[in-house]
């Protein structure tokens, strides 16, 4: 008796196994028929992207801005839409590539409302060798490259905005350091440990700033080196030779290229949330009568030498959260004292998340050609998405 009930509670339990497998195919085959019967009636099939279509990142940031001076007879206080950014970085087999696309408030000759500051591919597949071609950052100097939130200022240092192709002194438009070229790159000499020593950096460029085709058939040359001899530590040069072509000479009336001969010297430490940098620029040949607004014609009055430096110093109060910070900056428009413009700046950058911070800072402003002093602060809120 006892083994005719096993023997039945073991048919039992097969038919029951047998109707699960049985219901699981009926499932599958209407599963299979509904996707069959929906493809019949769409006339596709499943859309399966490209490879380089999911490589495909879509970023940007935004910085809002409150400043104030009271420069004697010109006091001034205004919130502002520093600028905002859209950026589109992809990758196709050993290529990165990035479109970027800028908007800000500033309007006026060569300034438009809306540009687009980026737009190349970059062959990586050695990081000892990598070409990158397009619309891109120049290879000068350690600031030039940072981004705008994480350089930690307000604003980029007075003699990297005139000397490196911002509000460039030969009058070439708000550029953001960048221009039109093809750029040579790698890291090599590595130590025991796999860390590389040196860095290289050369491009070759239009010489005209973003959006501009070349005025006068002459390239402008730049090129980097630094070494780094210890984890966070980098100390490099620069050189800049090159042109900036149909600038009117008030003199003669004749269209002229006038020459942009450069160096930079530069040193930065940057590890842990400690940051040091401090940089001297050097520049050779004529400027124009306004910088960064796109104007053509030499102003011989401002010389034919400028220079300028700036160091400061960023360090954690509460890690990931609160940092103080200090600067020191001097640009000299003609390389004479008497035209100097100095700033001593210190403020405060505060971390709600990674993605949202507040920066403020109060500086003492020093021109020398009037001989005065006024106060400046400004406050900023960045965020990214």
């Amino acid at each position: 008796m006892k083994k005719l009930i096993g023997i039945t509670a073991l048919l039992v339990g097969m038919a029951g196994v047998a109707s699960a497998e049985t219901a699981t195919e009926v499932e599958e085959v209407s599963e299979a028929t509904a996707v069959q019967e929906t493809q019949e009636t769409t006339g596709k099939a499943p859309i399966e992207l490209p490879q380089w279509v999911k490589n495909i990142k879509f970023s940007g940031y935004g910085i809002l801005q409150y400043q104030g001076e009271d420069t004697e007879g010109n006091h001034t206080n205004s919130f502002n839409l520093r600028l905002a950014r859209f950026i589109l970085d992809g990758k196709i087999g050993d290529f990165d590539w990035r479109a970027q696309i800028q908007g800000t408030n500033n309007t006026g000759p060569g300034q438009p409302t809306v540009q687009l500051v980026d737009l190349y591919a970059e062959w990586r597949r050695f990081p000892e060798f990598k070409i990158r071609v397009g619309q891109f950052k120049r290879a000068f100097t350690y600031e030039n490259p940072t981004h705008p939130i994480t350089q930690g200022w307000y604003a980029y240092a007075m003699v990297i905005n005139n000397l490196s192709g911002f509000g460039d002194r030969t009058g070439e438009k708000s550029s953001g350091g960048r221009d039109i070229g093809l750029q040579i790159s790698g890291d090599v000499l590595p130590n025991a440990s796999g860390r590389k020593l040196l860095h290289y950096q050369v491009g070759i460029y239009n010489g005209e700033g973003i959006n501009e085709k070349d005025k006068d058939n002459k390239k402008d040359i730049i090129g980097g080196l630094w070494v780094m001899p210890i984890k966070g530590l980098r100390i490099g040069a620069f050189g800049w030779t090159g042109t900036r072509g149909d600038m009117l000479d008030p003199v003669s009336g004749d269209k002229l290229s006038i020459r942009k001969n450069r160096y930079a010297l530069s040193a930065e430490y940057d590890l842990n949330e400690y940051t040091f940098r401090a940089e001297y620029l050097h520049s050779q040949g004529w400027g124009a009568a306004k910088a960064g607004n796109n104007v053509r014609e030499i102003d011989y009055s401002l010389g034919d030498k400028a220079d300028g430096w700036y160091a400061f110093g960023i360090v954690p109060l509460i890690k990931s959260k609160l940092h103080a910070k200090a600067r020191y900056q001097t640009y000299r428009p003609q390389k004479e004292w008497g035209t100097s413009k100095t700033m001593y700046e210190v403020g405060l950058n505060y971390y709600f998340t990674p993605r949202l911070q507040l920066n403020a800072e109060y500086g003492i402003v020093n021109e020398r050609s009037t001989h005065k002093n006024h106060n400046f602060v400004d406050v900023e809120l960045s965020f990214r998405f």
